[in-house]
């Protein structure tokens, strides 16, 4: 393996990026950063019933387009109704056993486990479980914005919400996997 490669760059633009070696002091203050798990920031806007904390933002990282961190929700807890007004998210589930609710009524719901992934669309009103008596739900969140924006709901939930199967190759319809 050598340490060589071209600079020439000939073969695609990379207009605006300069990369003589002169950068590198930016780079070694501007470049990768890594936010130590146990320093993320609680002052973030929050839903009543969870811990959210960022650990990516702009304030924290410099970023301009995404913001990350995590949440958690105590067992047999929920959230209250939110959204996240033209921000998509993605929660990641860690560990625990999310159920999610959504809809103008809360009206739906889908759960998702360990290594499962949830995306909300803007402004859908949806809520957060923790689907365990005994276990603590921990999530990994993206957002697709440097802000951090939760917007209360006042919403009168349906009593018993309609199940939304997750159905893919992995996830089968329990009627269907017997």
């Amino acid at each position: 393996m050598t340490d060589r490669h071209d600079h020439s760059h000939s073969d695609h633009s990379h207009a605006g990026h300069s990369h003589d070696h002169g950068d590198a002091e930016r780079w070694k203050h501007d470049g990768v950063r890594v936010i130590p798990g146990n320093q993320l920031d609680p002052n973030v806007p929050s839903t009543p019933g969870m811990d959210r904390k960022a650990a990516i933002n702009f304030a924290r990282a410099g970023a301009q387009k995404l913001w990350a961190g995590t949440v958690t929700i105590r067992p047999d807890a929920k959230t209250g109704a939110h959204h996240h007004g033209h921000l998509e998210s993605i929660i990641y589930v860690v560990k625990g056993k999310a159920r999610m609710r959504w809809g103008e009524q809360l009206q739906f719901t889908a759960e998702a486990g360990p290594g499962d992934f949830i995306f909300v669309p803007p402004y859908v009103p949806h809520q957060e479980i923790n689907a365990s008596r005994d276990e603590v739900l921990e999530c990994v969140l993206v957002r697709s914005d440097g802000q951090a924006v939760a917007i209360n709901l006042d919403i009168e939930p349906v009593e018993k919400p309609e199940t939304v199967l997750w159905v893919d190759p992995v996830h089968l319809d329990p009627a269907e996997a017997k």
